[in-house]
């Protein structure tokens, strides 16, 4: 009897502790959080756009502070199935009339745009 209940404890354990084991051909799937932002998206900006239209562009913010109705933050993150991180990303900034007036982080807008 004690021989069953010694093999069924090591048998238990060993079973459920094998998330560290990695089986050859099990999927893993690649995790990917908040909003993907692409530069050809941040071209399409132009200082003075309004929050609507820069919300059309990129999409909702991943962060938008109640406190600081002036800055929108968008974060990408990924982790592929090999373990491999990965993280953008971009803080937008209005005036206080709520046009856009800054792009910081992994992006640039491009500024050498002019209306002629």
């Amino acid at each position: 009897m004690r021989a069953i209940t010694f093999t069924l404890l090591i048998f238990s354990l060993l079973s459920s502790g094998c998330s560290w084991i990695k089986f050859p051909g099990v999927h893993k799937v690649d995790i990917q959080q908040g909003n993907l932002i692409e530069q050809d998206m941040v071209d399409k900006l132009e200082l003075g756009m309004t929050k609507s239209q820069v919300r059309f562009v990129l999409g909702n913010p991943l962060i938008a502070d109640t406190f600081d109705q002036t800055r929108w933050d968008y974060i990408y993150r990924r982790v592929s199935s090999l373990g491999v991180y990965s993280e953008k990303g971009m803080t937008v900034h209005f005036d206080d009339q709520g046009l856009l007036k800054e792009v910081e982080g992994d992006f640039y807008l491009d500024n050498s745009k002019t209306d002629v």
